[in-house]
């Protein structure tokens, strides 16, 4: 199957995206300023919603769209309504999950949820109990909001001490627009920030962890790690997300254009990825509300390192924003 797709002329532009952004952030202002003060638990579900929305596009946007200008598409998500991910980190680190040959492999896959066997071995009690909770699909939308959110300020925090230039860049960035939305939401909406963190924020990423809950699994050949999702009133939430192989494949092919892309090659689509399809997101909640789907340790991983040999990082190509990927893997140990 070609993995090329034609998005017309350099200049180019796909309204039906620049519409759904105009229509995130007025909802937003419009929910914060006219529901919230009526109707408090109904305006905190449709904020996260919202949220939701806004994190789905940030994806398309790191993507290319909606226009061939990379500044202009940024500034069209700049406002991190969200809180938690500056857009250069979020782009960063999806552009090189990517990768589809290191798809799952918790050192090169920066969204992998698995975890090499020594390293699990090595954790306590209470996060291995924390990262299988994590593995159903409740505690998914419990959990990894904070576990994931946590992860990140700790890891990003790291590269920053170590001198990343484009991460602080990124997180400065953010932190000017967190100057513009914190003060809407506190004195313009008049919701106590707190609030609007475990309100809105938590639904929002909850309803992403949908989405993302079985995206992709363990499987020896590439296209067989990624999920299609057939059916899904969420379709709209996730920008079509749920045919995940189709933007995968296609990563160029603005969120519209993927059902009819799906839907063309059906039997091709579910041949390539061997079968890894639900009809619905009711399906995979049915399955594995309360159950794992997948073990918290890499199939692929399931030995510890070779006794007498350190492990290094390893620097693989530069993203983007500058930031080199690291893995871990055995070193030579030094000549004497």
């Amino acid at each position: 199957m070609n993995r090329t797709y034609s998005r017309g002329g350099l200049g180019a532009v796909e309204w039906p995206t620049v519409a759904l952004i105009v229509v995130c952030y007025g909802a937003w202002i419009g929910i914060g300023l006219f529901v919230w003060p009526h109707w408090p638990l109904a305006a905190i579900v449709l904020l996260g919603i919202v949220l939701a929305l806004q994190a789905s596009l940030m994806h398309e946007v790191c993507h290319g769209h909606p226009t061939r200008n990379a500044r202009i598409n940024e500034a069209l998500v700049f406002l991190p309504l969200g809180l938690v991910w500056p857009y250069r980190r979020f782009r960063s680190i999806h552009l090189r999950h990517h990768a589809d040959e290191r798809l799952t492999d918790p050192f090169d896959d920066p969204e992998s949820y698995y975890q090499a066997l020594w390293r699990y071995e090595a954790m306590p009690a209470a996060m291995k109990f924390l990262l299988r909770v994590n593995n159903t699909m409740i505690g998914r939308m419990l959990l990894n909001p904070w576990l994931g959110s946590l992860g990140f300020f700790i890891t990003d925090a790291g590269l920053m001490l170590r001198g990343a230039g484009a991460v602080r860049r990124a997180w400065l960035l953010h932190a000017a627009g967190l100057v513009i939305v914190a003060p809407v939401i506190v004195f313009v909406f008049h919701m106590p920030l707190w609030l609007y963190i475990v309100g809105p924020v938590w639904i929002g990423q909850a309803l992403i962890s949908v989405r993302t809950y079985a995206e992709h699994q363990w499987s020896e050949r590439p296209d067989g790690r990624t999920i299609i999702v057939e059916r899904s009133p969420l379709a709209l939430l996730f920008l079509n997300n749920n045919l995940h192989l189709v933007h995968h494949t296609l990563p160029q092919a603005p969120w519209y254009r993927l059902p009819k892309l799906f839907a063309e090659r059906r039997r091709e689509w579910i041949a390539r990825n061997e079968g890894y399809v639900f009809a619905n997101y009711f399906a995979l909640f049915r399955s594995f509300a309360f159950r794992a789907k997948e073990p918290v340790v890499h199939p692929a991983l399931r030995r510890a390192p070779e006794p007498g040999r350190a492990f290094r990082p390893r620097q693989r190509s530069r993203s983007v924003d500058g930031v080199a990927g690291t893995s871990l893997v055995p070193a030579r140990p030094p000549k004497e």
